[in-house]
């Protein structure tokens, strides 16, 4: 407990020297310093909790700790005090993911011990490890830690991020794994009581194309089909796909709990942006799956370092299955809730080479849609413009049905596009949500996804609807300034 008050009393005092420029206004964030993945998403009595990993005495990584909010409408986010600290004999140097369950009223986190072997050199174990509360607040480390003290005996020392569910009256626990031969996988426990768990062996691995190593698995029935999602580390970039140093992605197939045999497809990415990473679901009390990931990514440039803190996690998105077993992923309906005025632009105009919509907000959601039945216009897209040089650029190529996302000009300088596969014929529907220095789009009701972080210098101009080379029917677009639920 000294270990959590010191760790509060950090945040307190860095809170106070926050530069407060590219602070977000309606996402998620640690008080200050660094953030990373999601941990332990889950419903407890009524209430959404969402837990993170976390450095509460710099603004780079290092021992991390679990940083914790709650809300009741996954919109209206609570900070709560720091629910783990690294130190004890089963977490030496690192509380690292984890997972969370309702276990008959009292909340469990499950969650990786990090022990440094020889940090210089970056040699370590790891271990699988328990925390309880009654209250969702407080939280103690059980006795019987580490409940897996080991991997399995043909592992590397990749064993991590344990992800739990019940199936029936059991627990099952998928980790993070790797060969000693670097081959990324995933493997599968059982338990009767969540302290005593059996090894059952692999339930997916790499061909050798998918990396050395898969972290933050996430293992779910979705109708009537099994998704595994995985955040693979070491694929090489092939074209407009795996451009950011790590993916996060999905497996979907068929499986079966007798002989542990999960039959699947071929690995696909989930978000075509920068700013992607270690997604984690949970199934609420409503039958939803809802997902939400790091909205940053390693190696790249975080420019709010400098102004004393670092990370935030996505909006919370709803996962359908589509056709052809594509994961589609939309925003929370509760969103909603984050409007504060709408202004509908206009319906049904011709668009030959730009409209510009005045607004200076920083906090907006965004809906257009171009009607490409008649489109003469070889690309469309809009803009999120500053006053003079800046513009964030969404621009869909018609012929090629290629969706671009430009961020070059507001903050990311160096490897500033992404491009990604739309396939449209009739109509090119976008819900984009931009925060302060956050974009997060939604094309053709989830078909595809693109979340990126942007650090823009100029005072926001509006937004600028765009045809080239020939002309567009805009249906609508129409945008919401929303609230910012920090203040």
């Amino acid at each position: 407990m000294n270990r959590i008050k010191q760790a509060e009393e950090a945040l307190k005092n860095a809170k106070k020297k926050i530069n407060d420029r590219y602070r977000l206004g309606y996402h998620i964030m640690a008080p200050a310093n660094w953030m990373n993945d999601p941990n332990g998403f889950a419903q407890y009595k009524g209430e959404y909790h969402a837990f993170y990993q976390c450095h509460p005495y710099d603004a780079n990584w290092g021992p991390m700790h679990w940083g914790h909010v709650k809300s009741k409408d996954l919109v209206h986010w609570e900070h709560l005090p720091v629910a783990l600290a690294p130190g004890d004999a089963c977490d030496t140097n690192g509380c690292f993911s984890g997972s969370a369950v309702d276990n008959n009223g009292e909340l469990t986190l499950i969650y990786t011990g990090h022990h440094y072997t020889d940090k210089e050199k970056d040699l370590f174990y790891q271990n699988q490890n328990i925390a309880v509360s009654t209250d969702g607040i407080s939280f103690e480390k059980v006795g019987e830690n580490p409940v897996i003290a080991k991997p399995p005996v043909d592992s590397a020392h990749h064993f991590r991020d344990p992800k739990v569910w019940r199936h029936n009256d059991t627990w099952y626990m998928v980790l993070g794994n790797s060969t000693k031969d670097n081959v990324g996988r995933v493997i599968l426990y059982r338990s009767s009581d969540l302290l005593n768990w059996e090894y059952i062996g692999v339930l997916a691995q790499s061909d050798g194309s998918l990396g050395y190593m898969w972290e933050c698995p996430d293992f779910f029935e979705l109708d009537g089909k099994y998704i595994l999602m995985i955040s693979p580390q070491g694929i090489k970039s092939n074209g407009d796909l795996y451009n950011n140093l790590f993916q996060t992605g999905y497996l979907v197939g068929d499986y079966n709990y007798e002989t542990n045999e999960f039959v699947h497809g071929s690995f696909t990415e989930m978000d075509n942006g920068h700013d992607f990473y270690a997604v984690q679901t949970l199934l609420d009390d409503k039958g939803r799956r809802i997902a939400i990931g790091w909205m940053d990514m390693w190696e790249s440039n975080m420019p709010t370092k400098a102004d004393g803190w670092c990370g935030a996690l996505t909006l919370p998105r709803e996962i359908t299955l589509g056709d052809h077993n594509k994961i589609l992923m939309n925003p929370v309906e509760e969103l909603i809730l984050l409007r504060d005025s709408e202004h509908i632009e206009c319906t049904n105009q011709s668009i030959s080479e730009s409209y510009l919509i005045e607004t200076k907000e920083d906090l907006l959601e965004v809906k257009a849609v171009f009607d490409l039945t008649n489109c003469s216009a070889q690309s469309v897209g809009l803009k999120i413009r500053g006053v003079n040089q800046e513009e964030t650029v969404l621009t869909y190529h018609l012929e090629k049905q290629q969706l671009t996302l430009d961020c070059s000009k507001s903050g990311k300088v160096e490897d500033g596009v992404r491009s990604t596969m739309l396939e449209t014929n009739k109509e090119l529907s976008l819900r984009v949500f931009i925060d302060r220095s956050s974009i997060e789009i939604f094309a053709n009701d989830g078909q595809t996804t693109m979340t990126s972080r942007i650090y823009p210098n100029e005072d926001r101009l509006g937004i600028e609807l765009f045809a080239e080379k020939g002309d567009v029917q805009v249906k609508e677009i129409t945008y919401w300034n929303l609230q910012d639920i920090w203040k």
